[in-house]
């Protein structure tokens, strides 16, 4: 998993170092599958079609731009000095996954956006600091959404992580929100992804877009989503994804 999770990371730096007004998120995703078919690597997004999408998903990555959260679909849009930017991607070598996002900004950033995209990776920090033998799915929520709230970011409603390994999405859940000591152990062995999803201005909210994918801020504020696979070992987390 730390070969396919290498692609990812490698990945996920060349569309940040890429990335620039003008470019298109279309533009995003046609490098990111030119890097998987250079690394001999698939993606466990395209066609991807979950029983609550109506339809497959058409790109090897998510592009999600300012108040767009997740699952955002890349097309023709060109991007502007200052938007924030989310890209989520995923790869599969010799039959197994890997699953991160990060966020920046194109070109010019704001101390606001760059504040959120600050917190955003520090809630996930906290989240992969809480992964060790013994302690539970609630820590790592715990640990999440303390971060958030202290920072007064809202936590987007009724999403998380997940287990992956063989497929992108396995179980168990993993909450972005969650108490000390409650649910699943953390066992040796486990393989997760934790992926914190804040909201600018404190709220929890979203609403679909036509396309069956994209969510937004129900209130139309700036969102940031960070992600890593991360492995259960003895001596605590291991990044998959870096």
């Amino acid at each position: 998993m730390a070969a396919a999770g290498a692609v990812v990371g490698d990945t996920l730096r060349a569309l940040a170092d890429q990335a620039a007004p003008g470019r298109s998120t279309a533009d995003l995703d046609r490098i990111a599958a030119e890097i998987l078919a250079s690394r001999s690597a698939t993606s466990p997004f395209l066609d991807y079609h979950p029983r609550w999408a109506s339809n497959p998903f058409p790109a090897v990555l998510c592009v999600s731009v300012n108040d767009a959260v997740v699952h955002g679909i890349p097309d023709d849009t060109v991007l502007a000095d200052g938007d924030l930017v989310s890209v989520d991607f995923g790869a599969i070598l010799n039959g197994w996954c890997g699953d991160a996002a990060r966020s920046f900004v194109v070109g010019t950033a704001s101390a606001a956006d760059t504040a959120l995209i600050e917190a955003t990776d520090a809630a996930l920090a906290a989240g992969i600091s809480a992964v060790r033998p013994g302690n539970t799915l609630g820590d790592i929520g715990h640990a999440i959404a303390t971060v958030a709230r202290e920072a007064g970011y809202g936590l987007l409603a009724n999403h998380g992580g997940h287990g992956i390994g063989r497929t992108m999405h396995e179980p168990p859940h993993v909450p972005n929100v969650g108490q000390p000591g409650e649910g699943m152990r953390l066992q040796p062995g486990l393989v997760i992804a934790i992926e914190p999803m804040l909201i600018a201005d404190g709220t929890t909210g979203y609403i679909h877009d036509p396309d069956g994918w994209t969510l937004r801020t129900a209130t139309g504020a700036r969102a940031a989503h960070s992600e890593h696979t991360v492995a259960v070992t003895t001596g605590g987390a291991r990044i998959l994804t870096r």
